[in-house]
């Protein structure tokens, strides 16, 4: 059985619905991707599956408990998130703000420990905020500041690691770098992972397990080189292009189609 599942939910803000009748199971130790055009829920997904947001109807569950009925300390120990925009208190350093992922695991019979300091500093390192520690998180560039916030989930070692767009703000090279530590948490610590990534070549290189969605819908899962088809990208997000083996990895890469290429199969099906 998977630790984290969703039933049957209806997702949804106010009286928009996102999402009906949306059944999904992330297996166990798998890097999971979620990928879709913007606004199809995908989003809207990961923050039901993170206890963000209370689904309509339909249930969360987390290892067989509806998510919403658990004590928020025993979440915060089981499941780390990363939202998509992360706001600092005002005047808070690097280390204290990647120190707070340990809150969880505090407690009256259990204060701040030698392993706590050390977790704290070891998350810093991985993401390559160490010599940044003493820097306040609002002088930081929006890449800085990203990689302080996945840091601050790191701390947190939870066997399960959700990540909204955690490439966002990122340069190449830091998505890169992000992306294999990512995949290292999962290969070499056996964490669950479920990120949403924008990025179709990157999520096909690096999950385990893929889900698309469109228009609130799961419209495919399984392993990249099953779902990545030109058939499906056509579908999914409307555009044509060429599937190929990428040269590094074997993974699926996708090659859109030439404008001129694009024009005129439009033409020619109108």
């Amino acid at each position: 059985m998977s630790r984290l599942t969703a039933e049957n939910v209806t997702l949804a803000y106010d009286q928009r619905v996102i999402a009906e009748d949306l059944s999904v199971a992330i297996p166990d130790q798998s890097f999971t991707v979620i990928v879709g055009p913007n606004a199809c829920g995908k989003s809207t997904l990961l923050r039901a599956l993170s206890r963000m947001l209370k689904p309509a109807a339909g249930s969360v569950l987390l290892d067989g408990a509806a998510i919403s009925s658990l004590p928020a300390k025993k979440v915060a120990r089981t499941l780390g998130l990363l939202p998509q925009s992360s706001i600092a208190p005002d005047g808070i350093t690097v280390a204290d703000l990647v120190a707070r992922g340990r809150y969880p695991h505090q407690g009256l019979l259990r204060q701040w420990s030698g392993e706590d300091e050390r977790i704290v500093r070891e998350s810093m390192e991985a993401t390559g905020v160490g010599e940044l520690a003493e820097r306040y998180v609002d002088e930081l560039s929006g890449g800085q500041r990203q990689r302080v916030w996945i840091a601050m989930a790191l701390a947190q070692q939870t066997p399960l690691l959700l990540l909204d767009e955690p490439t966002t703000y990122l340069d190449i090279q830091h998505q890169i770098e992000v992306l294999d530590l990512c995949a290292e948490l999962h290969e070499e610590q056996g964490r669950t992972l479920v990120a949403v990534l924008h990025d179709l070549n990157h999520a096909a290189r690096y999950a385990t397990h893929l889900i698309a969605m469109r228009a609130g819908e799961i419209v495919a899962e399984g392993p990249p080189e099953q779902v990545v088809t030109a058939d499906l990208v056509e579908q999914v997000f409307g555009l044509k292009c060429q599937v190929i083996d990428d040269p590094e990895t074997g993974t699926p890469l996708v090659v859109p189609a030439a404008r001129k290429a694009r024009e005129a199969a439009a033409a020619g099906a109108s």
